[in-house]
């Protein structure tokens, strides 16, 4: 149980970063050397590295070493914990959601300024005060 709480903390950090579910989004599409990664993000070689080493650490990311290049693969296994822990949530994110689209649903309740007969939306005129002019 221990073992499987630090596994999910572990994706959950790795899907923290926006450039880290960049690289996983990319990673889907199929293999990747860290340098494919870090091009469009912007970053030098270095900051990929640390942020492949992060997704590693999680499982999420396979890092074969040919030669020079390091190429990344998808590992999308440890993705199923974070899914199972997300869907238990679900329940209650549907009740809530239902029950904002009840209220909103619901016809507006009748003003009740207007629902009297002989009032307006007028402010009324005040009578002036003893020894005040009209």
């Amino acid at each position: 149980m221990v073992e499987d709480s630090l596994e999910l903390d572990a994706v959950f950090h790795a899907l923290a970063h926006d450039a880290r579910r960049e690289m996983l989004r990319r990673l889907a599409t199929g293999a990747l050397t860290v340098g494919q990664l870090a091009e469009p993000l912007l970053m030098s070689l270095a900051a990929a590295s640390k942020h492949v080493k992060v997704l590693e650490n999680a499982g999420l990311v396979e890092r074969t070493v040919m030669g020079r290049r390091h190429v990344c693969r998808l590992r999308s296994a440890p993705l199923a914990g974070a899914v199972a822990w997300l869907r238990f949530y679900e329940r209650f994110w549907d009740e809530r959601i239902d029950a904002l689209e009840r209220v909103l649903d619901r016809p507006p309740a009748p003003d009740p300024a207007q629902a009297r007969p002989g009032t307006s939306d007028e402010t009324p005129s005040r009578s002036p005060a003893p020894g005040e002019a009209s």
